[in-house]
């Protein structure tokens, strides 16, 4: 991926909600976890992992819809439902974009798979990591770190 212009943005399906990132993703990832797969109606959701500071609404109000914590919090349009973004408590510095949205849809490629232990055996991605629950937290700087280099390769 090249040289990205700010902000990008990003929209739900009916364009009544919409948001602005600021920054590139810190990672991009598929979830294969259960909850996902029922949420998104598909084998994974797809998110590209923002530094909450670089994200902000910027058109209409989303509520919150599907898991409402203490795990996480999911946050859709109130019009057309779309699944926008999840926050996560204990992570308030980052928010989980769903990146589809976003109008550069580069950032949908996965980098990194978790929650493979609960994949559909069928479902494959590109991703270049897998984890079969969520990354440990010590490897997630140097996760992080790669991607920024790849990004810029």
């Amino acid at each position: 991926m090249g040289r990205q212009d700010f902000p990008v943005k990003g929209t739900c399906r009916c364009g009544r909600t919409s948001f602005e990132i600021s920054a590139p993703p810190l990672a991009t990832a598929a979830c294969h976890c259960r909850g996902c797969q029922q949420m998104s109606s598909s084998a994974y959701s797809l998110s590209a992992i923002m530094p909450a500071p670089a994200f902000r609404v910027s058109e209409g109000t989303p509520e919150k819809g599907g898991l409402q914590g203490p795990r996480a919090d999911h946050f859709f349009c109130p019009h057309c439902k779309t699944w926008m973004f999840t926050r996560i408590p204990g992570y308030d510095d980052i928010v989980n974009v769903r990146s589809t949205l976003l109008e550069d849809l580069g950032w949908s490629e996965p980098f990194i798979e978790t929650m493979t232990a609960e994949k559909l055996p069928w479902a494959q991605t590109p991703a270049k990591h897998s984890f079969e629950g969520f990354p440990e937290l010590d490897v997630l700087p140097k996760l992080i770190e790669e991607f920024a280099r790849t990004r810029h390769a």
